[in-house]
């Protein structure tokens, strides 16, 4: 769940930086990076899909709605991995962090021709195709610029992953993507061939997030192969490419045991090598677009404590408010998704005895809660520090200015020294945009 260089002794650790010592020259809240550890999750993907599919390996694209900033687009270009674009805010930092534009996959299932004119005209590497109209865009912007434009057919191949329900995004009554049951699927593929401004080059799959298993990818891939060999028998010419997605989960709270590099890839060769087997077809190239298994654990939020309130329950139980500076405006994910945090104490130690507590943050909302039931210590006072983990994926990037508060600043820390990579806000910033 945390970074690989927090330690824990008379208080939390970064890179031998304590917390106190971050909290002092950085605020609260903050989300606290660890770059090294980023680095060395995006190379293990990268290596261990490399390792599973050999000559057949494509590309890592990071999915930048994970979290993406200008300063973590050049970790990417130094890693060499490709990154995955939904929006062209997203494109704007892939390209400002020097990312060569060929490993710029651009997705999104409502792209604005103002979007795709700007992705083909920087030349991005691929376009995943989610809608029919979508078709006829990406074809008029490629003969505009005089370009071919390679493309993908993003594909809902009927699978209901295991996690919740708004986050299971590949069974048939979604937004994304062409239906592979209903034929939709086939109907894209021949729309596609009508332009030879388009080159279509496979099919692309997304089957929803933190996934903590390998069986949803396997049906997946064999769904996607299925259509493959249709196409072979039907225009004499085999496809060469299929993007399996992300989805890949990490642990948010003890007792959970993410998916790992090694594990998710060997199985996911295993599948592919397997249903191409069956079909005579030669194994196409594999992408996967890891953003949570990525960034998620390489980040914690650093929180001071505001208050501490004791509510008698019925039966005589009592719950403790833990109130802290922040809140859904920099976690949406609890009141969005009902998702589980942990938290600790982070400026010092403490043996006092554990009580049931509700840690929850500062907005106008019932619904703030950052973590429903958790003990913490019972001499927990305001001044306080408590760091939630497992806050990389979906907590800075998902931020609001809810009751209009500054969102907190992102500090990379690497060999013992700490810098902003992303400010905080202040009040000037939000009054900057009234008129």
């Amino acid at each position: 769940m945390w970074p690989s260089n927090v330690s824990f002794t008379n208080e939390l650790s970064f890179s031998g930086i304590p917390a106190s010592q971050l909290a002092e020259k950085f605020g609260t809240p903050a989300f606290i990076m660890d770059e090294a550890d980023f680095r060395a999750r995006a190379t293990k993907w990268n290596s261990a899909l490399v390792s599973a599919f050999g000559e057949n390996a494509g590309s890592v694209y990071y999915a930048a709605k994970a979290f993406i900033c200008t300063e973590v687009a050049r970790w990417i270009k130094d890693i060499g991995i490709g990154i995955d674009v939904c929006t062209a805010g997203e494109l704007a930092v892939a390209l400002a962090g020097g990312i060569n534009p060929s490993k710029i996959e651009v997705h999104g299932n409502n792209k604005s021709v103002a979007e795709i004119e700007k992705a083909v005209l920087a030349g991005v590497g691929t376009i995943v195709i989610d809608s029919l109209f979508e078709i006829e865009r990406v074809a008029s912007s490629a003969v505009k610029h005089g370009v071919v434009q390679k493309v993908l057919l993003r594909l809902t191949p009927g699978i209901e992953a295991h996690t919740h329900e708004f986050i299971a995004t590949a069974h048939e009554d979604v937004k994304f993507g062409f239906s592979i049951a209903s034929g939709a699927a086939w109907t894209a593929i021949a729309e596609v061939r009508k332009h030879a401004s388009l080159d279509l080059r496979g099919f692309h799959a997304h089957i929803g997030s933190q996934i903590l298993d390998t069986d949803s990818f396997e049906i997946s891939a064999e769904r996607l192969i299925a259509l493959l060999a249709k196409f072979r028998d039907a225009h004499n010419a085999e496809l060469p490419e299929l993007d399996l997605g992300g989805g890949y989960g990490i642990a948010y709270i003890p007792g959970d045991v993410e998916l790992s590099p090694s594990l998710a890839m060997d199985a996911l060769a295993k599948a592919v090598a397997k249903n191409c087997a069956e079909h005579n077809l030669n194994v196409p190239r594999i992408s996967i677009e890891p953003g949570r298994a990525i960034v998620g654990p390489t980040m914690f939020t650093l929180y001071e404590v505001g208050t501490v309130k004791d509510i008698e329950l019925e039966a005589g139980e009592n719950r403790r408010y833990i109130s802290v500076d922040g809140g859904m405006s920099e976690n949406i994910r609890p009141a969005l998704y009902a998702a589980e945090y942990t938290a600790v104490l982070a400026n010092r130690t403490s043996s006092a005895a554990g009580v049931s507590t509700r840690l929850v943050g500062k907005h106008c909302e019932t619904g703030d809660i950052i973590i429903r039931d958790i003990s913490l210590p019972g001499d927990i006072a305001p001044g306080d520090l408590l760091a939630t983990p497992a806050t990389g994926a979906y907590g800075r990037s998902m931020a609001s200015n809810y009751n209009h508060v500054p969102r907190p600043p992102v500090i990379a820390v690497k060999d013992g020294k700490a810098r902003i990579i992303v400010r905080r806000e202040t009040e000037a910033d939000l009054l900057g945009l009234d008129i």
